[in-house]
């Protein structure tokens, strides 16, 4: 076996993909745990209205801005150094979020987090891939990556109605403190350390502009949403996010060593597979935080049983990532799965945009729930095999950079466009359920806007042959290093 193709961890597979998984379901869990318990926290500390949307976005922020970064620092810095440099960061801001005696303290701490958390994702994926052979063992994990992801995104609700009602919002950051620590722990006993994949700068140039065009854009939405989008700040911010994202695309075009090649681009199916992750995003993020404000503006529940109202559709999600989407997926292949995934989860907006102020959680909400979470279980899972499927081993923490900051820019614009949406929706009727409702029936067309991306753009029978070659050789591999053993 070459040393391109071994892969650089030995020992047992399962106990690196439960680390890795744990820790992005800890990501996770931190951009969706603080929506139940942000009336407490405005309250305690005595966040303006204006000021509260920061303690959000604020995280997705730098968390989205700083992904493709944190990708390229790990192929060339080491993925296991990256990890856990990332999580010591995201474990110290977790400290002090929980600490946080004032607005700007938990603001500040939150972008710390997003930062750390930025390093961590990338680099956990692509040590993910880089450890599992392209074939059924990377599908396979990469069916659990997403379920971890979907998980912890759905988990945080509940875990923010629990934690909130009973031991306090500062719990919700600092419950991050002893998983973080075992991680740690753990990490060093059963990821060695991997060797950097080569002696390239990092682009920094091109990290500066492709952060920043994305923090002006995230800015001026969540700008927009509070002052309008016809603001001078939010119009000079969305032109500036514009004018910052085409020189970034000049320079990435002609330095030695970019921090984006576009030759990944130059595959359809990765432009379909990283495009519909980018649009499931949006769906993943508005479809929680829109149910979890109905239950309790709408119907009136607590925070705690909002939470609890979210756990089938979360087992939906892990037991359908986990146990159907490889079976299906090596039935039906890449694209055909995540077309029928997508179509579920429209069909489940579409239930959901039918929420009335006289409904219930029985009829209005929970079938939509359902059939969503099948759906983000079935399509996020397969759009992430297609969006790493031929990529070389040394741009797996550019390809697992791209695929998360897709996902996680997808949400934070997503649910800043539908939410501005949905206020002025209520603004016009009057009706709480009518802005929430017309924003699923908004996220439905964004559904369909991915559908259309993958009909178009994926080619099946040039995918399938590429995961039938990697199948090959990774059985080539196998064998070759069991006549090496001999």
């Amino acid at each position: 076996m070459s040393a391109s193709t071994q892969p650089i961890i030995r020992r047992p597979a399962v106990s690196a993909l439960a680390l890795i998984c744990a820790a992005q379901f800890v990501l996770q869990l931190d951009f969706s745990i603080v929506n139940v318990a942000l009336p407490t926290i405005q309250k305690e500390l005595g966040f303006a209205a204006a000021d509260l949307q920061w303690v959000v976005t604020g995280y997705a922020l730098t968390f989205g801005s700083l992904l493709l970064l944190g990708g390229r620092a790990g192929d060339l810095l080491g993925r296991r150094r990256l990890l856990v440099l990332g999580l010591t960061l995201f474990a110290l801001a977790s400290l002090t979020c929980g600490l946080a005696l004032s607005p700007l303290m938990l603001i500040l701490s939150r972008f710390v987090q997003g930062a750390g958390a930025a390093f961590v994702s990338p680099s956990a994926l692509s040590l993910l891939t880089t450890t599992n052979a392209e074939g059924a063992a990377r599908n396979r994990a990469l069916s659990i990556w997403q379920a971890s992801t979907a998980a912890g995104a759905s988990a945080g609700v509940i875990a923010g109605g629990v934690l909130t009602q009973y031991l306090g919002w500062r719990a919700i950051f600092l419950v991050n403190l002893p998983i973080i620590a075992v991680l740690l722990l753990l990490i060093p006993r059963v990821i060695p350390d991997d060797k950097r994949t080569g002696r390239e700068r990092i682009d920094v140039l091109g990290a500066v502009l492709v952060t920043a065009s994305a923090a002006a854009l995230m800015y001026g939405l969540s700008s927009g949403q509070q002052q309008g989008f016809g603001s001078l700040g939010t119009v000079l911010a969305l032109v500036a996010a514009v004018l910052l994202a085409v020189v970034f695309i000049l320079v990435e075009r002609t330095t030695t060593a970019p921090m984006m090649p576009f030759s990944y681009f130059s595959s359809s199916t990765h432009r379909a597979a990283v495009g519909a992750i980018l649009f499931m995003g949006a769906v993943l993020a508005a479809y929680v935080y829109f149910t979890s404000l109905y239950m309790q503006r709408v119907l009136g529940e607590s925070a705690l049983l909002t939470g609890l109202s979210l756990i089938p559709s979360t087992a939906t999600v892990i037991l359908t990532s986990t146990f159907a989407t490889r079976r299906l997926f090596d039935r039906l292949g890449v694209k055909r799965l995540l077309f029928i995934g997508l179509t579920l989860m429209g069909v489940g907006q579409v239930w959901l945009s039918f929420m009335t102020s006289g409904g219930s959680y029985i009829v209005n909400v929970l079938p939509g729930l359902l059939l969503t979470a099948l759906g983000i279980a079935l399509a996020l899972p397969t759009a992430s095999i297609g969006a790493t499927t031929g990529v070389d081993r040394r741009e797996q923490g550019l390809a697992g950079g791209l695929l998360t900051a897709s996902q996680q820019i997808g949400s934070a614009v997503g649910l800043a466009l539908l939410a501005t949406l949905a206020a002025a929706r209520t603004e016009q009727t009057g009706s709480l359920a009518a802005g929430y409702g017309f924003s699923y029936l908004v996220a439905t067309g964004i559904v369909l806007i991915a559908m259309v991306l993958v009909a178009t753009q994926l080619n099946h029978k040039a995918c399938q042959s590429e995961l039938a070659r990697q199948h090959q050789e990774s059985v080539q591999t196998r064998t070759d290093a069991l006549l090496h053993k001999g």
